[in-house]
């Protein structure tokens, strides 16, 4: 595992900081058993995380690490339920968000999926359920790419060579071991680097001065991202609970996309200025006059033609607008500055060598600090680029996407996805925070409907 990774496996001694993540792909029918069982070997020779459980060191002196499961039982990992009649997309959103609320076994590899039958008009759904620690959204984008075709019947594929059987099972022992050789190199990377800059200030002294800012502006970065001490802003979205309620949304994405060019930014920029908006409706109608909110939101840090599936991203924090909530000329500006100025951040760059810093930290310090630190968030986003072609999933048509990202500890996360000509939008909702659910979606609705008619 990398640091930030050992980091989110150490913290779910609290269960309100778990990490896993959801994805539920809805099928124009049920898929056939034998083509889904294909499938999924198709994925676990790609993943090879999803052969692998979770091998800890002893009193934590290394970070843990993935090693092959012995004992591993694709089935053990898949389940079929039915829907609750009518088979209705609300009573399919109760089911998930009941599922998501179940841990994975950590003694196993960490996920699961479920396929849900007797939706209306003979549809079919899968709930994906991964651990963050396996994957971030845009490896778990990857992970689909296993998963799916892009026809409904494509010809066989050929068997991949059979895993070693043979190999030595991983230990704590073995674990422990290799790990410990692992974080020796880095540290002498770690060492080379800074023996290599010291070097280079006694041959430049003049660059002293310069080094000297660009730390005193890293150290004001890292306390704006990763040190923040005042709480969350909303005064309408405080309680928190460990339940989660799924609600989803979908769009056209040309609309958006031209909206977004229209006023000089991207499709992120228009998507965050909707959520911006809804908010903004949303602590109006209920008599707050707060005007900013604190946003979390990842940055991907995979360079061009990187096809790993691990987890490469960095998370962002910053103080978003959410008023005016009406004028979405002006929200839209407001929103594209912070974020662009959020990416620009310094303490972006250094986010793995901080993780490095605090990882080897008690288990209890570490959740004292997450958990401080999911207090002055309220809310996630994410937005992930899918397929702008249909794909297929074992003989079945996918009609949609909704991805769930983890919530951490913070009221909502909400995570858009592009497939085809849409965006689909899933929420995973704190219903001890938003306790007025229908209001918050009916703002959400109305706020994109504005902002897509803006001309």
């Amino acid at each position: 595992m990398s640091n930030a990774e050992a980091i989110m496996w150490a913290v779910e001694k609290d269960p309100a900081l778990r990490s896993d993540f959801c994805n539920l792909t809805i099928l124009d029918r049920r898929p056939d058993d034998d083509r889904l069982r294909e499938t999924l070997h198709r994925a676990l020779d790609a993943i090879p995380r999803l052969r692998q459980r979770v091998i800890g060191a002893p009193m934590r002196i290394v970070p843990p690490e993935f090693a092959d499961d012995p004992t591993f039982d694709v089935d053990a990992h898949v389940r079929i339920l039915a829907v609750p009649a009518p088979g209705d997309d609300r009573a399919l959103l109760d089911l998930c968000g009941a599922l998501a609320e179940q841990p994975l076994d950590r003694a196993r590899p960490l996920w699961e999926f479920t396929l849900i039958e007797g939706l209306s008009d003979g549809r079919a759904a899968l709930l994906q359920k991964i651990h963050h620690t396996i994957t971030d959204g845009v490896g778990g984008l990857k992970l689909s790419l296993a998963l799916v075709d892009f026809e409904r019947d494509p010809e066989s594929k050929a068997p991949d060579e059979p895993a070693n059987e043979s190999a030595t099972p991983t230990t704590p022992l073995s674990a422990t071991r290799d790990a410990v050789v692992d974080a020796a190199s880095r540290s002498v990377e770690a060492v080379r680097r800074t023996i290599g800059t010291a070097g280079h200030v006694v041959v430049h002294p003049s660059e002293v001065p310069g080094r000297a800012a660009d730390a005193a502006r890293l150290l004001t970065s890292i306390q704006r991202q990763a040190l923040v001490t005042d709480a969350a802003r909303s005064d309408v979205t405080t309680d928190r609970s460990l339940r989660r309620r799924f609600e989803t949304l979908e769009l056209p994405l040309e609309p958006l996309r031209a909206v977004a060019s229209s006023m000089g930014g991207s499709v992120n920029d228009a998507f965050v200025t909707g959520l911006a908006s809804a908010f903004g409706r949303y602590h109006e109608r209920l008599g707050s006059t707060v005007d900013e909110l604190r946003l979390a939101m990842p940055i991907n840090t995979r360079q061009p033609g990187d096809r790993s599936t691990t987890n490469s991203f960095v998370p962002a924090r910053v103080l978003v607008p959410i008023q005016p909530a009406h004028d979405l000329h002006t929200l839209f500006g407001d929103v594209h500055e912070r974020l662009q100025t959020a990416k620009r951040e310094t303490a972006v760059g250094a986010a793995e060598g901080l993780a490095g810093l605090v990882a080897g930290l008690p288990t209890s310090v570490l959740v004292a600090m997450t958990r401080s630190q999911t207090r002055t968030i309220d809310f996630g986003a994410s937005n992930l680029r899918g397929s702008p072609v249909p794909l297929y999933l074992a003989g079945s048509r996918i009609e949609a996407s909704y991805p769930f990202g983890p919530r951490t500890g913070c009221p909502l996360t909400v995570t858009m996805l592009s497939y085809c000509d849409d965006v689909h939008v899933g929420l995973n909702i704190d219903p001890a925070a938003i306790v007025d659910v229908a209001t918050f979606m009916g703002d959400l609705h109305d706020a994109y409907a504005d902002l897509c008619a803006v001309t």
